[in-house]
């Protein structure tokens, strides 16, 4: 967790362990915190866990789910249980890979507002907080389109309004970049640096990591193996090796400047 910043973490996972019924041990003790507005990239190869730790920090798996495992998971202070599964699910927004996962209806607007109208909000509340959404995504102009009709960037920015529209405390992005082509990448990458929402970037893009999460946290078999600034981590060739990761040619984060 970020050494300058006090108080709880937004995001807190303790001695986290699970095994699948069939007895497969997936994680093991995993310990992670992160801190209000920090974002950390969560690195790793294939088969990692990284995914399974995703779905536990919403109740999917675990002993919430009635999983075999141990640990804990807090979010914003509040601790996942039977008992507080809906808000701890409303406070940690996933943004998942495929864009058209999160937009089903007619519309933008109503795919933005479909989460927090099931909230309870209503009337001018939940036009305000559809507004807000589509501009901090710098999309405050296609509310009435189909989202099939904007581009791929577009699609994965109004992904993101649908889950910042109900308010999140953590926000956790899977794979941002995938199929992304440059100038969309660009601008995701404008808007999540604008946001002040704790992020965890679940991704393989390390140059995207580099350049957006000043600390990263690399998962491999089920352990957090390596832990601190992004900068340090991936500029360890030996220990990129060891987990199956590999840099994009011509990057060298050892050229770049720190911090």
């Amino acid at each position: 967790m970020s050494a300058d910043v006090e108080g709880p973490p937004s995001l807190l996972v303790e001695g986290l362990a699970f095994a699948y019924p069939d007895g497969r041990q997936v994680l093991f003790g995993v310990d992670l915190a992160v801190a209000p507005g920090e974002r950390v990239a969560l690195l790793g190869p294939n088969g990692a866990g990284k995914t399974t730790l995703v779905l536990h920090l919403v109740g999917v798996l675990g002993a919430v789910a009635g999983g075999t495992g141990a640990g804990r998971v807090v979010v914003g202070g509040l601790e996942l249980a039977r008992r507080t599964l809906p808000e701890v699910r409303r406070r940690v927004g996933v943004v998942l890979q495929d864009p058209d996962d999160q937009l089903f209806l007619p519309t933008v607007g109503d795919d933005v507002a479909f989460g927090p109208a099931n909230a309870g909000l209503r009337g001018e509340d939940l036009r305000d907080r559809v507004d807000r959404a589509l501009a901090d995504v710098a999309l405050g102009d296609v509310a009435d389109r189909a989202p099939h009709h904007l581009s791929q960037g577009q699609r994965r920015r109004a992904a993101l309004a649908t889950v910042l529209a109900t308010d999140p405390e953590v926000l956790v992005l899977d794979e941002p970049t995938a199929n992304l082509d440059p100038a969309g990448r660009r601008e995701l990458a404008d808007v999540l640096a604008a946001l002040a929402t704790t992020q965890l970037v679940v991704t393989h893009d390390l140059s995207f990591a580099l350049q957006m999460c000043p600390r990263a946290v690399l998962l491999d078999e089920g352990r957090v193996v390596a832990d601190g600034p992004t900068r340090d981590l991936l500029s360890d060739d030996a220990l990129l090796r060891a987990h199956r990761l590999e840099l994009p040619f011509g990057l060298d984060p050892r050229a770049l400047p720190p911090g």
